[in-house]
């Protein structure tokens, strides 16, 4: 099946694809690779999830803002290529985590995200390499930002 009937299949929605907040752009590509900027959890109604997982919100909470970010992922690359089939591989994902000093479990709510894209491309081609750090705030109090290495297709 293709990622396209694989979104299909699981009846998610995707949010908004959101528009830079910076002085960036969305995703680029170079070659057969495409650069996805960091992304946060964007809702259907185009607001953000917003909290410090281990004092606003708790681990499944934030497992489930990292697949929104996926999902918000997922947009973006609708939106700048026209479809996800033009996608052959995830190569790295990097997720990181708004959290209190003491939370430790940043592998878990990364997979939120890691999950959704086995379930898209699949185990071979939806699991890259990956790197799950802490970190102290991250922009507008956003639970969890991911950024993505992917190839396109030849």
């Amino acid at each position: 099946m293709t990622p396209e009937a694989n979104l299909s299949n699981l009846g998610l929605s995707l949010p908004p694809a959101p528009q830079p907040k910076g002085v960036y752009k969305p995703c680029l590509i170079d070659g057969h690779y495409l650069y996805i900027s960091g992304h946060g959890p964007v809702q259907e109604n185009g607001e953000l999830i917003i909290g410090r997982i281990g004092r606003d919100i708790d681990a499944e909470a934030g497992k489930l803002a990292a697949q929104q970010v996926g999902l918000t992922i997922l947009s973006t690359i609708k939106a700048q290529l026209g479809s996800l089939n033009r996608v052959k591989r995830v190569i790295k994902v990097l997720g990181m985590v708004n959290c209190v000093p003491e939370f430790e479990k940043h592998p878990y709510i990364i997979n939120g995200c890691s999950e959704l894209f086995a379930k898209i491309w699949g185990d071979e081609n939806g699991i890259g390499v990956r790197s799950a750090v802490g970190f102290g705030s991250l922009p507008d109090n956003i639970p969890v930002e991911i950024e993505v290495l992917m190839e396109l297709h030849s």
